[in-house]
Protein backbone atom coordinates (compact mmCIF):
# COMPACT_ATOMS: atom_id res chain seq x y z
CA UNK A 1 0.00 0.00 0.00
CA UNK A 2 1.15 3.65 -1.01
CA UNK A 3 0.87 5.25 2.40
CA UNK A 4 0.94 8.96 0.76
CA UNK A 5 -1.90 8.14 -1.91
CA UNK A 6 -4.00 6.29 1.21
CA UNK A 7 -3.80 9.11 3.09
CA UNK A 8 -4.34 11.78 0.61
CA UNK A 9 -7.06 10.17 -0.62
CA UNK A 10 -8.95 9.64 2.87
CA UNK A 11 -8.61 13.12 2.85
CA UNK A 12 -10.37 13.77 -0.09
CA UNK A 13 -12.93 10.99 0.84
CA UNK A 14 -13.68 12.88 3.82
CA UNK A 15 -13.99 16.48 2.26
CA UNK A 16 -16.08 14.88 -0.70
CA UNK A 17 -18.46 12.46 1.53
CA UNK A 18 -17.89 14.16 5.24
CA UNK A 19 -16.15 13.27 7.97
CA UNK A 20 -18.94 11.18 9.77
CA UNK A 21 -20.26 9.22 6.98
CA UNK A 22 -16.50 8.35 6.22
CA UNK A 23 -15.75 7.92 10.11
CA UNK A 24 -18.09 5.59 10.32
CA UNK A 25 -17.59 3.31 7.44
CA UNK A 26 -13.61 2.72 8.94
CA UNK A 27 -15.20 2.48 12.18
CA UNK A 28 -16.58 -0.92 10.67
CA UNK A 29 -13.16 -2.00 9.46
CA UNK A 30 -12.46 -5.56 10.22
CA UNK A 31 -9.48 -7.98 9.12
CA UNK A 32 -11.90 -9.36 6.06
CA UNK A 33 -12.66 -5.48 4.86
CA UNK A 34 -9.74 -3.73 6.10
CA UNK A 35 -7.33 -4.82 2.82
CA UNK A 36 -10.75 -3.53 0.77
CA UNK A 37 -10.90 0.10 2.25
CA UNK A 38 -7.58 0.38 1.97
CA UNK A 39 -7.85 -0.36 -1.74
CA UNK A 40 -10.94 1.74 -1.82
CA UNK A 41 -8.82 5.25 -0.15
CA UNK A 42 -5.43 4.71 -1.90
CA UNK A 43 -7.25 3.73 -5.42
CA UNK A 44 -10.53 5.28 -5.70
CA UNK A 45 -9.94 8.45 -3.58
CA UNK A 46 -6.04 8.65 -3.96
CA UNK A 47 -5.20 7.71 -7.23
CA UNK A 48 -8.56 8.85 -8.95
CA UNK A 49 -10.72 11.48 -7.20
CA UNK A 50 -6.99 12.96 -6.16
CA UNK A 51 -5.84 14.16 -10.01
CA UNK A 52 -6.36 17.85 -10.68
CA UNK A 53 -7.09 17.04 -14.33
CA UNK A 54 -11.21 17.49 -13.43
CA UNK A 55 -12.64 19.37 -10.97
CA UNK A 56 -14.42 17.63 -8.18
CA UNK A 57 -17.25 19.09 -9.21
CA UNK A 58 -16.78 17.31 -12.28
CA UNK A 59 -16.32 14.07 -11.25
CA UNK A 60 -19.37 13.99 -8.86
CA UNK A 61 -21.45 14.74 -12.09
CA UNK A 62 -20.22 11.92 -13.71
CA UNK A 63 -20.44 9.58 -10.88
CA UNK A 64 -24.01 10.47 -9.77
CA UNK A 65 -24.74 8.99 -13.74
CA UNK A 66 -22.74 6.33 -13.24
CA UNK A 67 -24.37 5.48 -10.07
CA UNK A 68 -27.77 6.35 -10.78
CA UNK A 69 -27.41 3.73 -13.90
CA UNK A 70 -25.81 0.97 -11.75
CA UNK A 71 -28.84 1.40 -9.25
CA UNK A 72 -26.67 1.37 -6.19
CA UNK A 73 -28.81 3.77 -3.92
CA UNK A 74 -26.75 3.80 -0.61
CA UNK A 75 -24.25 4.66 -3.14
CA UNK A 76 -26.00 7.16 -4.83
CA UNK A 77 -26.98 8.45 -1.89
CA UNK A 78 -23.54 9.46 0.12
CA UNK A 79 -22.63 10.47 -3.53
CA UNK A 80 -25.45 12.89 -4.09
CA UNK A 81 -24.75 15.00 -0.99
CA UNK A 82 -21.08 15.03 -1.95
CA UNK A 83 -22.02 16.65 -5.08
CA UNK A 84 -23.70 18.94 -3.32
CA UNK A 85 -20.78 19.61 -1.14
CA UNK A 86 -18.60 19.86 -4.37
CA UNK A 87 -20.80 22.70 -5.39
CA UNK A 88 -23.51 20.85 -8.26
CA UNK A 89 -26.83 22.69 -7.68
CA UNK A 90 -30.13 20.68 -7.68
CA UNK A 91 -31.05 22.05 -10.98
CA UNK A 92 -27.87 20.42 -12.48
CA UNK A 93 -28.68 16.69 -10.62
CA UNK A 94 -32.07 16.93 -12.14
CA UNK A 95 -30.70 17.34 -15.64
CA UNK A 96 -28.22 14.29 -14.69
CA UNK A 97 -31.00 12.64 -13.98
CA UNK A 98 -32.72 13.73 -16.63
CA UNK A 99 -29.84 12.05 -18.54
CA UNK A 100 -29.98 9.09 -16.83
CA UNK A 101 -33.59 8.51 -17.79
CA UNK A 102 -32.78 8.34 -21.55
CA UNK A 103 -29.40 6.54 -21.82
CA UNK A 104 -29.62 4.33 -18.95
CA UNK A 105 -33.27 3.61 -18.29
CA UNK A 106 -36.60 5.03 -16.81
CA UNK A 107 -36.06 2.67 -13.47
CA UNK A 108 -32.95 4.28 -12.41
CA UNK A 109 -34.23 7.62 -13.15
CA UNK A 110 -37.03 7.20 -11.46
CA UNK A 111 -35.53 5.84 -7.89
CA UNK A 112 -33.13 8.06 -8.63
CA UNK A 113 -34.95 11.76 -8.41
CA UNK A 114 -37.02 9.36 -5.28
CA UNK A 115 -33.58 9.17 -3.35
CA UNK A 116 -32.52 13.27 -4.72
CA UNK A 117 -36.09 14.16 -3.73
CA UNK A 118 -35.32 12.71 0.15
CA UNK A 119 -31.97 13.92 0.55
CA UNK A 120 -33.07 17.58 -0.31
CA UNK A 121 -35.88 16.85 2.48
CA UNK A 122 -32.78 16.13 4.73
CA UNK A 123 -31.13 18.49 3.82
CA UNK A 124 -33.48 21.56 3.75
CA UNK A 125 -34.83 20.09 7.48
CA UNK A 126 -31.55 20.47 8.93
CA UNK A 127 -31.34 24.22 7.73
Amino acid sequence: MDKKMHDKGLEVRKAVLGEAYVNNALKNVDDFNRPFQEMLNEYCWGTVWGREELPRKTRSMLNIAMIAILNRQHEFRAHLKGALTNGVTREEIREILMQVAIYGGMPAAVDSFRIAREVFAEIDAKA
